[in-house]
């Protein structure tokens, strides 16, 4: 019986949050790189059923427990027919362990904002629990209003576009955005007004950023040599180009929105 209990918890250990199995390559290159397959075991393809009647990837989202994923608001229509594909790396092949759940619920902010992107936050309740694996496991949640200095070292994990009007990847890409502040991110020249309390830049250089097809992705982040945590969202970035200057990748703070997390989780 001894050995049992040991087992379930080294288990237990082996497959909790933001821990995953598989070391991510942890480096800058630009433009980003293909991300070591199954290093990233959060990451979710959230995918709709287009009118060919083929899924097609529109979003990234975020495992966050066994039944529930954090992606954006903006990623939602309610003309839409979704799945949430877990475990996967290659979008285009067919992998071991990965797994296509029908969503049971899909919760939108009550106040999110299309106009002004207030809010961009929505959780997708499975209509069943994932198997947690190698090669799928739920990031942890920061702690409630946590900050993260200037300069901190974040990565943006999805299958968004390569480059401004490029192709959309067909392999888990990763790219290393270092955190921008509140206060620069605020600045006239770099998104001014439009940056609230509420969300988080990443990047800015020019060189690296989120690109379409990211959106609702995490903004992953390691602190203190802990398990990972998703302290964004993927939310917007610049209208001009994928990579401009100034114009860092803006997500959505999840540590702005626990409470809101906890009490839709708990209640549905």
């Amino acid at each position: 019986m001894m050995k049992l209990v040991v087992l379930a918890l080294c288990l237990a250990y082996a497959y909790g949050c933001g821990v995953p199995a598989v070391q991510p390559i942890l480096t800058r290159v630009v433009n980003g790189i293909d991300a070591r397959a199954h290093s990233w075991p959060w990451q979710i393809s959230l995918q709709y059923l287009a009118s060919t009647g083929n899924w097609a990837h529109t979003c990234g989202g975020t495992l966050i427990s066994d039944t529930w994923v954090l992606t954006a608001a903006h990623c939602i229509s309610s003309t839409r027919v979704y799945r949430v594909f877990v475990g996967k790396h290659n979008l285009l092949e067919e992998e071991e362990g990965s797994e296509a759940i029908t969503p049971e619920k899909i919760i939108v902010h009550e106040n999110w904002n299309s106009f002004f992107i207030l809010n961009d936050i929505a959780l997708i309740k499975l209509s069943q629990p994932v198997v947690r694996s190698k090669t799928v496991q739920p990031a942890c949640l920061p702690s409630d209003g946590a900050l993260l200095a200037n300069d901190f070292p974040c990565y943006v994990t999805g299958w968004g576009r390569l480059y401004t009007n490029g192709p959309i990847a067909d392999t888990l890409q990763q790219a290393l955005l270092p955190v921008v502040d509140h206060a620069t991110c605020s600045k006239s020249d770099w998104w001014g007004f439009q940056v609230r309390q509420t969300m988080v830049c990443a990047g800015g250089d020019g060189i690296v950023s989120g690109c379409n097809g990211d959106s609702g992705g995490p903004l992953n982040c390691q602190v203190a040599g802990g398990p990972w945590q998703v302290h964004g969202i993927v939310s917007f970035g610049s209208g001009i180009s994928c990579n401009y200057e100034k114009k860092p990748t803006v997500f959505t703070r999840v540590s702005a929105y626990i409470d809101w997390i906890n009490n839709k989780i708990i209640n549905n």
